[in-house]
């Protein structure tokens, strides 16, 4: 191996190298966008304010609790600027937009709007914690919900990242959704917008689009799907069209049971609604519909 090293190592280099023309590499001179464990080192912190103690090694100091809490505020505070300001001045070079110079500006008025809402993002929380523990005969204790569970960790983690998407802060709200989605299995992009009182139930393979919008009090098993039907593509360009509407609203109070498919923009599921499992919807229910396949009959034959 040392004689191939020998022989080979400066060419393959000089081939990999992220100084020249990398399509992949992040760095300051070109890309200078923080890494994703940078990013989610800055989520674990918010995960500190908003469950104190609980998804850390070891309960925090009583007497201590105010003073911790206002050291990690600003240590995200920092940070987060950082990281969204970075992240601003990326999506800038791309369009070429080059004149705006208000890439600081947008990072601070962005993170400010994070952190002034958390106080209300912790309110949605304590509803779906509650909606959780009063939708599980399993769960023993709202704290069980709160250490356990991995569908509040998600929408737990999707109500940070959506703050940050209705700022416009490019890429890191998709940071943390995909950081949730690889941990939980459950799969919420940053642009969906979803009411207080949301309980996943087991939650894996859950995928929830970006352009949904999810009233209050729904309640999702595992499987469910609510995407996009269709993706129309510019005459000109063939290119995907982005930012239309094309995936499903769900009004209030709607139960959706295990591997219920839902597509489409236009698809509209009425409050109080039951979705049964397995079901195939690319169109609206009216309020108090309860969808289910007909039971199919299994063959049973003796031994």
């Amino acid at each position: 191996m040392e004689k191939w090293l020998e022989e080979n190592l400066g060419a393959l280099t000089e081939a990999l190298s992220p100084c020249k023309d990398c399509p992949v590499a992040n760095t300051e001179r070109d890309v200078n966008l923080p890494g994703t464990g940078a990013v989610i080192t800055v989520l674990e912190l918010l995960l500190a304010v908003l469950y104190p103690g609980c998804h850390g090694q070891a309960p925090i100091a009583h007497e201590n609790c105010q003073s911790h809490l206002k050291r990690t505020l600003r240590d995200i505070a920092l940070k987060l600027r950082d990281q969204t300001h970075r992240a601003f001045e990326y999506a800038c070079r791309r369009t070429k937009c080059g004149d705006c110079h208000d890439c600081a500006q947008k990072a601070q008025k962005a993170v400010a709007a994070l952190l002034n809402g958390l106080p209300a993002i912790r309110d949605m929380l304590q509803q779906d914690i509650q909606a959780a523990y009063e939708g599980d005969p399993a769960a023993m204790s709202t704290m069980e919900i709160v250490m356990s569970y991995p569908g509040l960790y998600a929408i737990t983690i999707h109500r940070i990242a959506h703050m940050l998407y209705a700022q416009g802060v490019p890429l890191i709200p998709r940071v943390m959704g995909e950081h949730a989605h690889s941990k939980t299995g459950i799969d919420i992009h940053p642009g969906a917008t979803i009411g207080p009182g949301f309980f996943i139930d087991h939650g894996t393979g859950v995928v929830i689009g970006e352009t949904c919008r999810i009233g209050k009090r729904v309640k999702l098993y595992q499987g469910v799907t609510l995407g996009a039907l269709s993706f129309a593509k510019d005459e000109a360009t063939g290119m995907l069209v982005k930012g239309t509407k094309r995936h499903p609203d769900v009004e209030d109070n709607v139960v959706i049971y295990a591997g219920a498919t839902i597509l489409g923009g236009d698809t509209v599921i009425g409050h109080d609604s039951v979705i049964g499992g397995n079901v195939w919807l690319i169109h609206s229910v009216p309020p108090g519909s309860k969808v289910y396949n007909q039971t199919p009959r299994p063959v049973i034959r003796p031994a």
